[in-house]
């Protein structure tokens, strides 16, 4: 939140499994879809927080398995755990808000009286829940027995399995507090969701929210029963990430058009120049080049060329120096070679700085996934506007490429930019 000087323009807070991330997508269109938009025109002055369920473990692997982008904040246990940024730090404050009616030898002693209830896998568990597997058909009856047997041993309320006066909708209430005590509430937040768990993300004052097509019956349930009238949440007609962005729209939040459903990108003109869009218009590019997906290709090679400066230097993560136009004429090599494949580009964390008046630092992540293999690196682009029209889009200068820790190099000779 600290790289922000004010107010957030938009705050998108959105559960991840079924809303933000597509299982039934095996393109991941959905999300990456919505990764373009969010890169191009909403990272530098918005907050993007994921809220889920998940253990940091399981949210993790997740990240490993799908094209996500890395959120400003990450709510994670159902709401019991806030952290911030790339090393995902936990907020204290927060932690300390649960510490005040959290006992978790009560939550043993009180569980361990029901057969009915396994716990579930050690990463499950953590400081502030416990988290068990039950039977559908028993769910109900034994969370009103445990809850009532809570209460009696001096618990505020009776939510049983994770802390009093903690869920999705706390967290996210206790996130607002925070930012407008900085001076920082968001201009507007929108709540995104698809479960029952979902549902006070939607209570929060002055949160828009929307339930993506394929939501539960149960949260279309309290939806119909506790806010069916009220204007600001509404049911998407798309699914996941795809109604995230039909939101946007719906409630004026900002653009809604991602730059992965413009067909022609050199049709793509802007009245200004706008080095994050530059930066993922040509990794889409890229990738519709290496998928065999472009209408006369050696158009948009030549179009490439001329929006890279002659003198233009490439640095390789492998360490290697080359000229930018030698990089281009050979991507000759590679048109096609990813055609019919599970492949897929996308970048993250896109943040220009302007130098001067005719020059930008752009730093961001550029992540390639072929399968279920994914490789990234950190990568630095320096642009310049000298001498050319916002139409024309900005000249490519150089770029910067090291891998990212954690990922597997790419060794052979086929990382291009």
């Amino acid at each position: 939140m600290d790289r922000l000087a004010s107010s957030p323009r938009l705050m998108i807070v959105s559960n991840l499994d079924h809303t933000m991330v597509d299982h039934h997508d095996p393109e991941n269109l959905s999300i990456l879809r919505f990764n373009a938009l969010w890169e191009a025109k909403y990272r530098h002055d918005s907050l993007l927080v994921f809220s889920t369920g998940r253990s940091p473990t399981l949210y993790k692997q997740l990240r490993k398995e799908k094209p996500m982008l890395t959120p400003d904040i990450t709510i994670m246990s159902v709401g019991t755990e806030i952290t911030y940024g790339n090393e995902m730090v936990p907020d204290e404050g927060w932690i300390e808000v649960l510490n005040q009616k959290w006992d978790k030898k009560i939550v043993s002693e009180e569980t361990s009286k029901f057969s009915e209830l396994t716990m579930q896998s050690e990463t499950e568990q953590r400081e502030h829940k416990a988290s068990f597997y039950v039977k559908k058909e028993k769910a109900q009856e034994i969370m009103k027995t445990l809850s009532e047997r809570l209460v009696k041993r001096g618990w505020r309320d009776g939510f049983g399995y994770i802390a009093p006066r903690c869920c999705k909708g706390q967290a996210l209430a206790y996130l607002h507090q925070k930012l407008k005590a900085a001076g920082k509430l968001p201009t507007n937040t929108l709540a995104c969701g698809d479960s029952g768990n979902d549902a006070e993300l939607f209570t929060i004052p002055d949160v828009h929210g929307v339930m993506v097509k394929n939501a539960q019956e149960e949260l279309l349930q309290w939806h119909a029963e506790n806010a069916k009238n009220n204007p600001k949440i509404i049911h998407a007609t798309e699914r996941c990430a795809a109604g995230i962005i039909e939101a946007i729209g719906h409630f004026k939040l900002g653009p809604n058009v991602s730059p992965r459903d413009v067909t022609n990108l050199s049709d793509a003109k802007l009245d200004y120049f706008d080095p994050a869009y530059e930066v993922v218009k040509f990794y889409l590019f890229f990738e519709r080049w290496r998928r065999a997906e472009l209408e006369n290709p050696e158009v948009y090679l030549s179009n490439l060329k001329s929006a890279c400066s002659p003198s233009g230097l490439f640095v390789h993560p492998s360490g290697v120096e080359k000229s930018l136009h030698d990089c281009i004429d050979k991507l000759k090599d590679c048109f096609g070679d990813k055609k019919e494949k599970h492949y897929r580009v996308w970048v993250d964390q896109v943040f220009p700085s302007q130098t001067d008046s005719e020059t930008w630092i752009v730093k961001f992540k550029k992540w390639e996934q072929t399968g279920e293999e994914q490789q990234g690196c950190f990568t630095t682009v320096v642009f310049s506007s000298k001498g050319v029209k916002p139409t024309e889009g900005l000249t490519w200068v150089h770029m910067h490429q090291t891998w990212i820790k954690g990922t597997t190099p790419n060794t052979r000779d086929d990382w291009f930019f």
